[in-house]
């Protein structure tokens, strides 16, 4: 009997592959679904908000910077004098250093913006 694809063999591992994907999503709504109710997490003041935030984005700005920092200094070592390569290995260490300088100046932004709009840290200072 001829079969009708040329390679039966991934026919039948792509339905495999798209059955399980399909009871995995299942699986994880229906797990959703009858989970409890999440938690909600209700911050008190304004204050905490902000500071919260302020550690989020100085976090996620060093954590960029690292990586552009890794990603330019790997170029660099790797750029065998071709001068494209060394160009965009400075740019993306310049990338870094802006980063860097962004992410200690955020609480400094913060403090400026809380005294714009008027909000007490609650330092007492």
């Amino acid at each position: 009997m001829l079969c009708r694809f040329r390679r039966p063999h991934l026919v039948v591992r792509r339905l495999l592959r798209r059955g399980v994907r399909l009871v995995f999503t299942v699986a994880v709504a229906a797990a959703a679904l009858l989970a409890d109710p999440p938690m909600v997490w209700a911050v008190a003041t304004i204050p905490e908000v902000i500071s919260n935030l302020r550690d989020y984005v100085v976090g996620l700005l060093a954590g960029l910077a690292t990586l552009f920092l890794t990603f330019g200094s790997v170029r660099y070592l790797t750029a065998g004098g071709d001068p494209g390569e060394v160009e965009a290995a400075k740019r993306a260490l310049k990338s870094a250093g802006i980063g860097y300088g962004l992410a200690i100046l955020a609480p400094v932004v913060v403090v400026v913006l809380q005294q714009i709009v008027g909000v007490d840290d609650g330092s007492g200072q």
